[in-house]
């Protein structure tokens, strides 16, 4: 890149910048870019939600994050793994339409190496008595009331270890948006072989 070149103006730079952006936010509990929308779903029944990026890995191609493995999101999935996932960061300005083949990992090394590092306040998702989106007569957290307010050992955690799961995306394109008062950039990387790299009227 030349001085004068601003890295929005580099395909390379640009690439570096994105995943600079995707690694951060998996350590980064402030940063935009943690907490993407997750859309997945068929022509009949699109479905959106939140999600928190859990990694970020660059050279193997995919980004992963968590799940309870009776969301229904997992079925959906599981009938169509292509999805899609939306970032945007109001500071930095970027917009990242990521295009993603999904894998449902359940009870096996991938789920294990996570649950590990995931710690015991965080597995209070896990320890719901009934699935998420299941219905009720009451405002509940559902839990059990020996669950609620944290009040639970790591070792109590474990229990949660049954309905936990992971998603694996494996990107198959990003579509990146830079919003510039001198006149904004847009781009998509289509990650297959070989890579390519295409400029876009924003």
């Amino acid at each position: 890149m030349t001085k004068t070149e601003s890295y929005y103006e580099n395909p390379k730079e640009i690439e570096k910048k994105i995943w600079s952006l995707l690694t951060n936010a998996v350590k980064d509990r402030s940063s935009d870019f943690r907490t993407p929308i997750f859309i997945c779903g068929n022509e009949k029944d699109f479905d959106g939600r939140v999600v928190v990026l859990r990694k970020a890995d660059q050279k193997n191609n995919f980004i992963q994050y968590h799940s309870d493995i009776r969301s229904t999101k997992i079925e959906k999935i599981k009938k169509n793994s292509n999805c899609s996932i939306l970032f945007y960061g109001k500071e930095e300005k970027i917009q990242l339409r990521i295009k993603v083949n999904c894998e449902v990992n359940y009870n096996n090394q991938v789920t294990k190496e996570s649950w590990e590092k995931t710690g015991h306040i965080s597995r209070k998702c896990y320890l719901v008595t009934k699935g998420p989106g299941t219905e009720s007569n009451i405002p509940t957290s559902g839990l059990n009331t020996k669950f609620d307010n944290f009040d639970f050992t790591k070792e109590q955690s474990e229990k949660g270890y049954k309905n936990f799961s992971v998603i694996k995306c494996e990107i198959k394109s990003i579509e990146w948006l830079y919003l510039a008062a001198k006149g904004h950039r847009r781009a998509l990387i289509d990650m297959g072989i070989p890579k390519k790299f295409t400029w876009l009227i924003p």
